[in-house]
């Protein structure tokens, strides 16, 4: 199985060469790996010290924050090394404090983790919530490296609990500790045989404290709301806009909206831009604007959406009405908000958690947002007691990166 993997590896990354002629996504996912080995050795001297964190992408990453934050003060005469799966989080974050070096991380080609792990030679290894490359977790075992999972979770569909998933269960025993996130995920690590595992939680919850703390001002924002009641649109997709756009534009005046989408290509905020009856304004025309004088403002820049969640009366997060589902609630959940989503958040556990709870209100259609966000706009007692439920089950759930650190310093000193 070893080899019939390997040999899918590399016609992997042949076709995926051929196929990124005709995608700006996989042009980036090629041409982005192809100094990999270069920084690395510009980086990273042979005597150096380093400690390697892996993100699939920008939500993983911004949920080892935290933990790196950590790290690198326990760990202070250690490089830190970051990698990243995909474009959208390498993209975004390429250019972080946090690391003395953030790469792609190569295809899991036999070549490319035994290349890889011995250029970075690293003391620890982290991935974060989930991403198991057979390859290099085979490298990592092979040179006694120290390798933890934080922040995992583990679902029954997953390969390493059918019977037909040997291989991919032999990877995991390269990890020297799972830390995962919820009971379950330690169950289902425990019936294929591994003790060495904690519940941690989620260090999101930490990660999103942390955003009270920081100075979340913005003088545009401040201009435009002119002390009126904001609704927060984060993260939307056109299906969202579809329904959200005929309650903008039928809503009262004395309503803000901000729009962040999750695509910011120019073409889809024309179109976004054009759907509108109000009088609107994008980010990029603020420039000596009376922003005041506009109801609905689109954000068609990046960065500046969880900054934007402490101006809300009430927030709408997108991506519920695709696939695999909404997107970040934890942002707004944490200024004490309510917030609405999609249907679509059975992959997402805070998501669940916080709809059984009442602080998040999932809605199918286009009638049921016009009956929540009116209900939520005219009644300020539920307003504010699905705001104070969100809030509450972020303060409960701190703590998974003390735990993570202590069992970590605990066991290396």
């Amino acid at each position: 199985m070893y080899q019939i993997y390997n040999l899918i590896s590399i016609l992997a990354s042949h076709l995926i060469k051929l196929l990124a002629v005709f995608s700006p996504k996989l042009s980036l996912f090629v041409e982005g790996r192809k100094e990999v080995f270069k920084r690395l050795h510009e980086h990273i001297a042979p005597n150096d010290r380093t400690i390697w964190f892996h993100a699939a992408s920008l939500g993983e990453y911004e949920q080892g924050v935290p933990v790196i934050e950590k790290i690198k003060h326990e760990y202070p005469e250690h490089k830190i090394v970051i990698t990243f799966f995909s474009p959208s989080g390498y993209e975004v974050r390429k250019n972080n404090t946090l690391a003395d070096v953030t790469v792609y991380l190569p295809l899991d080609t036999q070549s490319n983790a035994e290349n890889f792990i011995q250029a970075i030679h690293p003391e620890m290894v982290f991935f974060i919530k989930y991403e198991f490359w057979p390859n290099y977790l085979k490298a990592l075992k092979n040179n006694n490296i120290k390798t933890y999972l934080i922040s995992g979770i583990f679902r029954e569909d997953q390969l390493f609990f059918k019977w037909y998933g040997g291989f991919y269960r032999a990877a995991l025993h390269s990890f020297d500790y799972f830390f995962v996130q919820n009971e379950n995920s330690k169950k289902l690590i425990q019936s294929i045989g591994f003790s060495n595992v904690k519940i941690s939680g989620d260090t999101r919850f930490d990660r999103v404290l942390a955003i009270l703390q920081q100075d979340n001002t913005l003088d545009f924002i401040d201009q435009f709301k002119n002390n009126q009641t904001t609704i927060v649109i984060g993260s939307s997709w056109p299906k969202d806009e579809s329904y959200l756009m005929d309650f903008i534009n039928k809503a009262s005046d004395d309503i803000k909206f901000i729009i962040a989408p999750h695509n910011i290509k120019p073409d889809q905020i024309a179109a976004l831009q054009n759907s509108c009856t109000k009088n609107v304004v994008l980010f990029s025309e603020k420039k000596n604007t009376n922003l005041s004088e506009y109801n609905v403002f689109i954000i068609d820049t990046i960065g500046i959406l969880t900054k934007i969640y402490s101006y809300a009366d009430l927030a709408y997060v997108g991506g519920g009405f695709g696939n695999p589902g909404v997107h970040n609630i934890l942002e707004p959940a944490t200024f004490g908000i309510p917030i609405v989503i999609g249907p679509n958040y059975s992959h997402f556990a805070e998501a669940i958690a916080l709809v059984n709870m009442g602080g998040c209100v999932s809605i199918s259609n286009e009638t049921e947002l016009n009956t929540t966000f009116n209900l939520l706009l005219q009644n300020d007692a539920i307003c504010h007691e699905k705001g104070h439920i969100c809030s509450t089950f972020v303060q409960m759930n701190k703590g998974a990166t003390s735990t993570i650190i202590n069992h970590i310093c605990n066991t290396a000193h």
